[in-house]
């Protein structure tokens, strides 16, 4: 149940930052809220996590799997260009998530 929930709130999560650009700077009102509600829900469900599951495979699996979406949504949505760096760095994230969870972190 704790991931799934933490799944939830890495969606929330890249909701809120996919937001950001529409909010142009806090000046806009509701894509300002839509943002902020999004973030402070994120947060809310990762304060429940991490009193299931230990903080650091709980923030490894919430930076690595929130970059890859982001880095989608960006890419796909938001007309953000990728290069080949870009790739290996996502890459390199993906697997050091991949190698704490597989090494027993939890």
């Amino acid at each position: 149940m704790a991931y799934l929930l933490l799944l939830g709130a890495i969606v929330l999560e890249v909701i809120g930052t996919s937001l950001l650009r529409s909010t142009e700077g806090f000046t806009r009102l509701w894509p300002t809220v839509a943002c902020l509600l999004a973030y402070v829900a994120a947060f809310l469900l990762l304060s429940r996590i991490v009193q299931e599951l230990p903080i650091g495979v709980t923030y490894a699996l919430w930076s690595g799997i929130g970059t890859l979406l982001i880095v989608t949504v960006g890419v796909t949505l938001l007309g953000d260009p990728f290069t080949w760096r870009a790739g290996v760095g996502i890459g390199l994230i993906v697997a050091g998530v991949v190698v704490l969870n597989l090494g027993g972190a939890h």
